[in-house]
């Protein structure tokens, strides 16, 4: 099977410039499925320039190891022991981070090389996933790497429309449920803007915790659901 990442990201802003400060990623392919969450380490984010209502939406000064005082390989001074960790076994490894991945901090050239290995030759799959990888490929670029992964990326709200769309008009073809019904309920769920939560409820697909909420880790997993359910693989 071609390979297929569930990816998101936190980040400093919204603007072009933003920078990832946690990755979660989730790869499927024909060993399995593995799943991968990194922080990166305060100094290469440029918080200075930071957003703070997008570092807000993510509680940055909660959950960043290094923002929290919860600091594992890392010091204030900026000394960072997962500086130089090992990439290994294929797409599927990283070697000398410890169990605990709530609390990985990694430098920004070790998280290029964890995104460059697992998202190589992948399929993208997430919530307008041009917002992660935009991200991602410029956190590449700058530690010497390019993106590898399938340029056509996969949206899972424009799948979860298009399924529900179709299900609308089969349900009012068989009787399921009257045209006019139908017809109201597709004006309700499809003009944009869409909503994850409301295409996940129309969906039936379960929504995030608020622990999970807007966490890399977190969405990745919802943006999994959502394409499992539309694929019909759950």
């Amino acid at each position: 099977m071609t390979p297929i990442v569930f990816l998101d990201t936190e980040t400093t802003s919204l603007r072009p410039d933003r920078r990832a400060w946690e990755i979660g990623m989730i790869r499927r392919d024909d060993r399995g499925q593995k799943e991968c969450r990194l922080f990166v380490d305060m100094l290469h984010l440029d918080l200075p320039e930071a957003d703070p209502f997008s570092l807000n939406v993510g509680r940055f000064w909660e959950r960043h190891p290094q923002a929290a005082g919860q600091t594992v390989g890392a010091r204030w001074d900026g000394d960072t022991v997962h500086d130089d960790v090992a990439i290994g076994d294929g797409p599927l490894g990283l070697f000398g981070l410890p169990d605990d991945s709530d609390h990985v901090v990694v430098s920004s050239g070790v998280a290029a090389a964890a995104v460059h290995a697992w998202t190589h030759g992948a399929h993208i799959v997430g919530a307008v996933p041009n917002f992660d990888t935009e991200c991602l490929a410029a956190l590449l670029r700058d530690n010497w790497l390019t993106p590898s992964w399938h340029y056509h990326l996969i949206d899972v709200e424009t799948l979860a429309v298009g399924w529900l769309a179709r299900k609308f008009d089969a349900d009012a073809q068989s009787n399921a449920i009257p045209s006019e019904t139908a017809a109201q309920m597709r004006r309700a769920e499809f003009e944009p803007p869409w909503s994850s939560e409301r295409l996940s409820n129309a969906l039936g697909v379960e929504l995030p915790n608020e622990a999970d909420r807007h966490t890399a880790l977190g969405d990745a997993r919802w943006a999994a659901r959502i394409y499992d359910r539309v694929m019909g693989s759950a």
